[in-house]
């Protein structure tokens, strides 16, 4: 083979066995590879290697009838250097470190007994992730990325039993722990006393055998002072050598709240899954380094298609203002403070006139009568709790937020599920993650969080698991609803917020509202005295708090 200018010139395997690589050590491969393989499997003489110069006298490694030899060069480093190694090759070396745990040569750390069930199926899709993960016969740490209700936790569950090493699962709340456990229960052949539980209500201390762990990203990373059992579970947590730590939801883990997890937990592989890889800061480019590369993602309409995923129709209906809500919101832009805190306290208040805007919640009305009508199963998402309350306590519909405790959460849920005569419930931002749902097929979306392209996905997401009895799979079963204030900048933001969606293959039909039949139901926000009582409960309780400043789960 010669080297030259233009490139590498055709081999002639009968009169050379020789291999040129370019200064930068690459080989630089020539048509057909073919030849070059075949060339290859035919050298079997002694090592070597020496110096020659090409035709532009430049330096270049020249192997004589040699055989590539594979060598694993091994050193330690500190444990607590390695984050910051993988971060400054990624960042300052442009040279990724990927991350790979030998878990069939591991020895040392006990294993976890478990096997799928042989009523358990792994589809194609998630066969194909897991074989990216463990295509090199060891375990390698990195993101998998489906959509909602593809199976995210299945395919999470399917990595631990390949490995059968202690696995440490975080989630975002302690409503998706409990469906972890009980999809491992339901998947697997795990002993039921191999799966603790972590969360603010539930601490049990962790087997000396191999185990599963599932706890929040809040518990773990909680900096404050815990109670004498919390302390000792999470000292366990700390010292035990975890053969696998799944980061559900993992767009969570680059919070500036939880990246400690990594350091706090020492694990050979960690996996990440998510359907949504975006934030609206630049931190998910951190995952490259604090979990590692992108392994799989899912193409959500072939999962459409393939009736893996529901068929769903995203609608945004523009609802225009009504003239006292208007002109208090106009009133409140032109009077804004010139101080930061006036100016805030203004906007808040602004933002709340949109949200509860009594056009939108009339129409939000009519969309509940109108699918419950159809034996719909319907989820309204406020992230505004003065909207969500008055709206689910008016329709006397039951209502989820940070406020209400566990148990009430589940029973709720659980309710919402199995009983046909509640077929509506209504959720804050508690809902928008790991809320296993399946029975649900319409979303209302009345308040939001801004331009979130992650939370418009998670919600679309809630409803998205395939459905049953679907006749025509040409035809909708599943309905999505965002709702938005005309002349506000509640509409810049929902355009913002679907980019993701659009980018997979998704379209919204814009819809005004009086394009819509609302005089065929009896609707109680049309009420003037109701909208005017609305108004002033706004305009006298301008210090409500949203949902984010709500109770959050802790020790």
């Amino acid at each position: 083979m010669k080297y030259s200018d233009s490139g590498l010139e055709k081999i002639d395997e009968n009169t050379t066995k020789d291999i040129f690589f370019n200064p930068d050590n690459h080989e630089n491969f020539c048509d057909p590879v073919w030849q070059i393989k075949k060339m290859l499997n035919k050298l079997d003489n002694e090592p070597g290697q020496e110096e020659k110069k090409d035709e532009n006298d430049n330096s270049v490694k020249h192997v004589v009838n040699n055989t590539f030899i594979r060598k694993v060069y091994s050193f330690e480093i500190k444990s607590s250097y390695v984050g910051a190694i993988q971060e400054a090759a990624l960042h300052e070396l442009n040279r990724p470190l990927l991350t790979e745990y030998d878990y069939n040569n591991d020895f040392q750390n006990p294993t976890l007994d478990i096997k799928l069930k042989q009523t358990t199926r792994v589809r194609y899709y998630q066969q194909r992730a897991l074989s990216k993960m463990f295509q090199s016969g060891c375990a390698r740490s990195g993101i998998i990325v489906l959509p909602c209700g593809a199976g995210k936790t299945l395919t999470g569950i399917a990595a631990c039993v390949e490995i059968k090493k202690s696995t440490l699962i975080l989630t975002s709340n302690s409503v998706a722990v409990q469906q972890w456990k009980d999809n491992f229960i339901n998947f697997t052949t795990v002993d039921l006393d191999k799966i603790v539980l972590l969360t603010s209500d539930i601490k049990s201390k962790l087997p000396e055998s191999a185990c599963v762990v599932c706890t929040t990203y809040t518990m773990i990373s909680f900096s404050g002072k815990r109670s004498i059992a919390a302390e000792e579970i999470m000292d366990q947590i700390r010292k035990r050598d975890w053969g696998l730590l799944i980061f559900d939801e993992v767009q969570f883990a680059p919070a500036p709240a939880f990246r400690r997890v990594t350091k706090l937990c020492r694990s050979h592989c960690k996996l990440g899954l998510t359907a949504t890889l975006v934030r609206e800061d630049n931190l998910i480019d951190d995952l490259q380094w604090m979990i590692g590369p992108k392994l799989d993602e899912a193409n959500w309409q072939e999962l459409q298609k393939n009736q893996y995923l529901a068929r769903a129709k995203c609608s945004e209906i523009w609802c225009p203002m009504t003239f006292e809500f208007y002109r208090a919101f106009i009133v409140l832009k032109k009077n804004a403070g010139m101080y930061s805190n006036q100016k805030k306290s203004s906007n808040d208040v602004r933002r709340k006139l949109w949200t509860c805007n009594p056009n939108k919640l009339c129409v939000c009305e009519y969309l509940i009568k109108f699918h419950e009508q159809r034996g719909d199963k319907i989820i309204v998402f406020s992230d505004y709790l003065m909207a969500l309350k008055e709206v689910a306590i008016t329709l006397n519909r039951p209502f989820l937020s940070g406020d209400v405790m566990y148990n009430e959460r589940i029973m709720i849920i659980e309710k919402f599920k199995n009983d046909p005569k509640i077929n509506t419930i209504f959720l804050s931002k508690v809902g928008d993650n790991a809320i296993d749902i399946p029975s649900a097929n319409v979303v209302i979306q009345i308040a939001f969080n801004y331009a979130s392209r992650r939370q418009e996905t998670q919600r679309l997401g809630r409803i998205l698991r395939p459905k049953k009895n679907t006749l025509n799979s040409e035809s909708y079963n599943a309905f999505f609803y965002s709702l938005a204030s005309q002349d506000t900048p509640e509409i810049m933001y929902a355009d913002k917020r679907q980019q993701y969606i659009i980018d997979q293959g998704y379209a919204y039909e814009v819809i005004k509202m009086d394009d819509l039949p609302l005089d065929s139901f009896d609707l109680i926000f049309k009420n003037p005295n109701k909208q005017r009582e609305i108004l002033e409960n706004i305009l006298m309780n301008q210090n409500d708090k949203t949902d984010a400043e709500s109770k959050e789960e802790s020790e």
